[in-house]
């Protein structure tokens, strides 16, 4: 129940603070909530603690003392809070690592998440000079195998609303209560966006709304990225996957940099 409280207060705090500072609320509150997931307790039961924080706001008079106190605390905090240039977030086995800095005028990675499958290697997450960043799939496949096309496999929330769930942990659902959505372009990404090692590498984007897509699934399960190749027997496909995790939580993050 201590998680639920903490949680009440963060979104009781997001409910009496401004930008930026509620979007630093918004990533700890993301994080809260896939800590919550993941220690068992559903969504409906974090969502009454929500409903209960926004009554108790609703309920607060403006000018009250109590209020400004919890106000000021959520500013201070932020001050710190919003000069962070790094932050990690792990999940159950990948994590997804954040940065606001920007170094030089070469893309780099804001937000990824890296991933092996078979002797193939990719980077997956948000990259860019400019806000937005894009959304991108970069990937190395160790034979020099060209794909055509790439896209990304994910539950779909209106098919399925519920996770699929394997004991606590969440899984890829079966095929037929997912959505995909096509990357919108391939290219050649600069050095700096490599999977660890490679000297060679393909990207993909995705549209933007793809951001949000993801940010909305239960931090427990994955997605998939198909590459897919064309061959002369037919198409075929190597399939890597990425665990959603506090992606969210990122992605508030990076909206939360100081300006």
């Amino acid at each position: 129940m201590s998680r639920l409280r903490g949680l009440s207060g963060l979104l009781l705090g997001a409910l009496i603070a401004g930008a930026p500072v509620a979007s630093a609320l918004a990533a700890a509150e993301a994080q809260a909530r896939g800590a919550a997931l993941r220690s068992g307790l559903s969504h409906a039961t974090i969502d009454q603690v929500g409903q209960r924080a926004r009554d108790k706001a609703a309920s607060t008079a403006c000018n009250s003392a109590d209020l400004a106190t919890v106000a000021n605390r959520v500013r201070t905090a932020f001050e710190g809070y919003s000069r962070l240039q790094t932050m990690t977030f792990p999940g159950d086995a990948a994590s997804w690592k954040a940065t606001r800095e920007v170094v030089s005028r070469v893309r780099r990675w804001r937000l990824s998440q890296p991933a092996k499958f078979g002797w193939d290697s990719m980077v997956f997450g948000l990259a860019g000079l400019k806000d937005p960043p894009d959304l991108l799939a970069v990937v190395n496949f160790s034979d020099g195998a060209l794909p055509y096309s790439a896209r990304l496999v994910a539950r779909d929330t209106g098919m399925a609303p519920e996770p699929f769930l394997n004991s606590i942990r969440a899984s890829m659902p079966p095929r037929s209560a997912t959505r995909a959505i096509l990357a919108e372009a391939r290219g050649l990404p600069n050095p700096e966006l490599f999977p660890d090692g490679a000297t060679s590498a393909i990207a993909f984007r995705f549209p933007a709304g793809t951001v949000a897509t993801l940010a909305n699934l239960d931090p427990r399960e994955v997605v998939a990225i198909d590459y897919l190749f064309a061959g002369r027997s037919g198409e075929s496909v190597r399939t890597a996957y990425i665990e959603v995790g506090d992606f969210a939580a990122g992605v508030a993050f990076l909206a939360a940099a100081q300006r």
